[in-house]
């Protein structure tokens, strides 16, 4: 199986929905992703492992390239 090539490209991630409500797992994401407060944007490495915590609060997240 090949490997993707995802060298140099990054994410930005904004925090767009609280996560008050959430289970503590998804909040445990957020906060593993970096971010703290509403509108908080961080850029990450695009990764499989990012790729993977942003599916699971991909409802929290508005996500650019």
């Amino acid at each position: 199986m090949p490997k993707k090539e995802t060298s140099g490209k990054t994410l930005r991630v904004t925090l767009v929905r609280s996560a008050i409500g959430y289970t503590k797992d998804q909040k445990a994401t957020v906060k593993a992703l970096g971010l703290r407060r509403l509108h908080q944007t961080v850029e990450h490495k695009d990764t499989p492992a990012l790729r993977g915590m942003l599916n699971k609060v991909i409802h929290l997240l508005k996500i650019e390239e």
